[in-house]
C-alpha cells in the first residue's frame, strides 16, 4: 500500500471538514444530504487507511506456527562457565563439622560494609570468581579449571576429587550461579538489566521481563550480541517466525544484550521536525473522532 504522508492526510481532513461544514449552514439538511454522504465516505476511507497502515501481520508473532502437533524439542544442557563468573558453591554432608572446610563464609552487610555474620544484619554467601584462564581456588582442593563446564558437570568434578582424595564419602555439592544477567534495550517498554535466577532463560522470557515490545519495535530481526572466549558475535532473530526456535540465540547466555530495532515508521518519525510530529499525532488521534462523526451524521439523516 501507498503510503500518504501526514501533510497530505491532514489537508484531506481539512477539505472534508469545510465540506461538512458549507452543509450545516443551510437550514434544511435532508436537501444537501447527497453532499454530507460524500463528505462522510470520504471521511471513512481516510479512516480505513489509517487502519491499513498498521496491519496485524506487522506484529504478531509465530506467524506460521502449526497448532496441535507436537514437535521435539532439543534439551538444553544449560549454559557453561565462562571467565568472569561467579558461583556459589555448598558441599554438604551427615556430618557438618568436616564440610565446614570446603565452605566460604557467610558474610553479612550493612551500606557497603561486610562483617562476620550477626543478627541484624541481611546475610549472603561467598562466591568463587572464575580468573581469566578459567580457574577457581577451592579449598584443600587448590585450583580447578571449570571454565566450559556446566553447573551440574563442576558439581560432579568437585564431588569426584572429594571422594578420590578420600576427604568426604557422601559430599552433595550444589552448584549456583550467583551473576547470571541479559539485558535488553531498544524498542520494550521496560528496557533494562535482568537477574535470572537459575541456569536457562529463552528470548521471549526476556522479552517478557522487559513487558514486550512496544508497537514500534521491529519484531522480524531482533538483535541478540554475544561475547564469548574474546569474541562477539551478532544473532538476529525473527519473532514472526517459529524457526526463531532453532537459533543458537533462543536461549540466552551470561550477559548477552538483546536489542529490539525501531521500526521504519519510528525511524522516519525520529528525524521529522516537531510540526511534523505534532501534526501526525493529532491527526491520529482524531482518527477516532472522525469515524464517531460520520457515524452519528448517518444517525441523524436517517
Amino acid at each position: 500500500m501507498r503510503r500518504r504522508t501526514p501533510s497530505y492526510l491532514f489537508a484531506t481532513v481539512q477539505i472534508e471538514r469545510l465540506e461538512m461544514l458549507e452543509a450545516f449552514h443551510w437550514r434544511n439538511l435532508s436537501t444537501h444530504k447527497p453532499l454530507i454522504m460524500k463528505a462522510v465516505s470520504k471521511l471513512q476511507l481516510i479512516a480505513a487507511i489509517l487502519v491499513s497502515c498498521s496491519s496485524a501481520k506487522d506484529i504478531t508473532y509465530f506467524q506460521n506456527r502449526v497448532v496441535n502437533r507436537p514437535e521435539k524439542i532439543d534439551k538444553h544442557a544449560g549454559i557453561v562457565i565462562q571467565p568472569k563468573d561467579m558461583l556459589s558453591i555448598v558441599v554438604s554432608s551427615r556430618n557438618p563439622e568436616l564440610v565446614a572446610m570446603f565452605n566460604l563464609p557467610v558474610v553479612s552487610y550493612q551500606a557497603g560494609s561486610e562483617v562476620v555474620a550477626t543478627s541484624g544484619y541481611n546475610q549472603r554467601l561467598m562466591g568463587y570468581v572464575v580468573d581469566n584462564e578459567g580457574n577457581i581456588d577451592f579449598p584443600v582442593l587448590g585450583v580447578m579449571n571449570v571454565a566450559g563446564l556446566t553447573r551440574w558437570e563442576l558439581s560432579e568434578k568437585i564431588k569426584s576429587e572429594l571422594l578420590s582424595q578420600k576427604l568426604l564419602s557422601d559430599a552433595v555439592v550444589t552448584v549456583e550461579f550467583m551473576n547470571f544477567k541479559v539485558s535488553v534495550i531498544g524498542e520494550v517498554t521496560s528496557p533494562g538489566t535482568y537477574t535470572i535466577q537459575g541456569d536457562k532463560v529463552t528470548i521471549l522470557q526476556a522479552i517478557s521481563m522487559a513487558r514486550d515490545l512496544t508497537i514500534f519495535g521491529e519484531r522480524e530481526n531482533v538483535c541478540v550480541i554475544r561475547e564469548r572466549e574474546g569474541e562477539r558475535v551478532i544473532y538476529e532473530i525473527n519473532l514472526c517466525d517459529v524457526s526463531m526456535f532453532n537459533s543458537p540465540a533462543y536461549y540466552l547466555q551470561q550477559n548477552d544484550i538483546v536489542y529490539v530495532q525501531p521500526s521504519d515508521i519510528k525511524a522516519r518519525q525520529s528525524t521529522t521536525d516537531d510540526k511534523t510530529l505534532r501534526m501526525t499525532s493529532i491527526f491520529v488521534s482524531g482518527g477516532s473522532l472522525l469515524v464517531s462523526i460520520a457515524a452519528l451524521i448517518v444517525n441523524l439523516i436517517n
